[in-house]
């Protein structure tokens, strides 16, 4: 096993397979937020770098949430003087709408797990051989869970399926080999009250959590 594969995020993934996105969060309501995607199951939670003050808002997700082995990453990370204040600001792993070479070894310089955003097969290979732990297919609504599934002969790395992906397709994308599938507004919208969160979050891990395994006799 990888040291990938061991790592907390790839742990958290197999247990509650969905990175929730949090778009356009602030730091006044993620504590609350976070706590309602907790409670619904959720163990993944990435805050975007186009919300408003995201690196205060990653702080205090880290600082509340990372001691109960919650995994707080950012997204829309696309240069690598950015990936340096998410990691400064308590953040373990880099998801970005694209692959960049920088973005990719600064993220593991710093030995924050590196998700990239890929489109083709070629991108896919580029991206792992500067050094991806994880390829976020983006947006693969356009590409459907079939394209997934005819990639998993040749890839040798995990896949998250973001862009697309909601409450009605994401056991689609796990079924068809995704490690993991990333949600933003069909979990959370600006405004949205933490106990519809929470009910969202809930029904979605219903949806897609791994069976448990049977009972022995």
């Amino acid at each position: 096993m990888t040291a990938t594969e061991q790592s907390p995020l790839m742990e958290s993934l197999r247990i509650a397979p969905v990175i929730a996105i949090l778009r356009g969060i602030t730091p006044e309501t993620v504590l609350p937020v976070c706590e309602a995607l907790v409670a619904g199951g959720i163990k993944c939670i990435e805050v975007t770098l186009n919300s408003p003050r995201p690196l205060e808002s990653i702080e205090r997700a880290a600082a509340a949430l990372a001691p109960r082995g919650i995994q707080i990453g950012a997204g829309t990370v696309l240069r690598d003087s950015e990936v340096t204040a998410v990691a400064k600001a308590g953040g373990t792993y880099i998801i970005s709408p694209n692959w960049d070479p920088g973005v990719i070894r600064r993220t593991r310089d710093l030995g924050l797990i590196s998700i990239p955003g890929v489109f083709t097969p070629s991108e896919a290979f580029a991206a792992l051989a500067v050094g991806a732990h994880l390829l976020k297919f983006f947006p693969v609504g356009r590409l459907g869970p079939g394209y997934l599934k005819d990639l998993q002969a040749v890839l040798p790395a995990p896949i998250v399926a973001v862009g697309g992906v909601d409450d009605t397709n994401a056991a689609r994308y796990l079924e068809a080999g995704a490690q993991a599938v990333g949600i933003g507004s069909a979990l959370y919208r600006p405004g949205s009250p933490p106990k519809d969160i929470r009910q969202r979050a809930a029904a979605l891990m219903k949806m897609v959590s791994p069976a448990p395994p049977s009972a022995q006799p």
